[in-house]
């Protein structure tokens, strides 16, 4: 199963992803957390300690590794170096694992509007292209509002994308911005999921003025999602309303065609 979650900022995206992965991991299944956020921050919201946490950096950001792989240093445009470089190492070597999660960070480059064509660009297509292909795990994406990891050769092995948002138009019009990004490299298989609900009217409007994307379901509004942050919990446990939901997505899920 692979999923690859986004949506407006500051929406609960990061919060849903470490839920899920945490879900996933107690069931016993082999899980792969992925942050592919510019600003990362699931190693947060899955409670990681801080010592884990110190081991953890952006693959993007690693210039003696991008250079041994792509035989040029990272910023360098023009010139040759490798497009595809090994990575199949990477996702063992480079991440961190606590209560059966592994989490990954991608880090980011900055595209210019129509792609780096960069070592470290070359390094971060070729990486999320192998975690695409690895089998026998659930790989869960944490990306920003976008598409950008995704190209048309990558996107038929992405199981679903999950679009989080708030009982707010600006929100659900950024989900209709993502739904046409999607479908326009042939992503068809979105997901909706409402957070932040404080009352049954904020789900009918959602249900009302989804872009035409099928809700997976509800998370409800609740304070203690920061509480949690401030301690350095997780919000899988500290929060029991949030995991119930989360395991009630998780059987939809698992209960849907995902035909290819």
């Amino acid at each position: 199963m692979k999923l690859a979650i986004t949506g407006k900022g500051g929406v609960g995206k990061t919060t849903l992803t470490a839920l899920l992965a945490q879900v996933y991991a107690d069931m016993g299944k082999q899980v792969l957390a992925v942050d592919a956020d510019p600003s990362p921050c699931l190693a947060g919201a899955l409670g990681f300690p801080e010592s884990l946490r110190e081991l953890l950096h952006p693959i993007s950001q690693m210039d003696e590794l991008i250079e041994e792989r792509t035989g040029a240093k990272p910023g360098m445009v023009g010139g040759y170096f490798t497009l595809n470089p090994r990575v199949d190492d990477i996702p063992e070597r480079f991440s961190i694992v606590n209560r059966n999660v592994r989490l990954l960070e991608m880090g980011s480059v900055d595209m210019g509007g129509s792609g780096c064509i960069c070592p470290e660009g070359a390094m971060l297509k070729t990486l999320f292209t192998h975690l695409l292909f690895r089998k026998d795990e659930i790989l869960l994406l944490d990306m920003y509002a976008g598409v950008e990891h995704l190209g048309r050769a990558t996107v038929d092995f992405v199981d679903a994308m999950i679009v989080v948002v708030e009982p707010t138009r600006r929100s659900l019009g950024t989900a209709a911005q993502i739904k046409k990004l999607a479908n326009d490299i042939g992503l068809k298989r979105l997901l909706l999921v409402g957070n932040k609900i404080r009352e049954d009217e904020e789900e009918r409007f959602i249900e009302k003025n989804t872009p035409g994307i099928p809700i997976l379901g509800f998370l409800p509004a609740d304070l203690s999602v920061q509480e949690a942050d401030r301690l350095g919990i997780p919000v899988y446990d500290h929060i029991p309303a949030l995991k119930n939901s989360v395991e009630l997505m998780v059987e939809k899920i698992a209960k849907m065609d995902f035909e290819r």
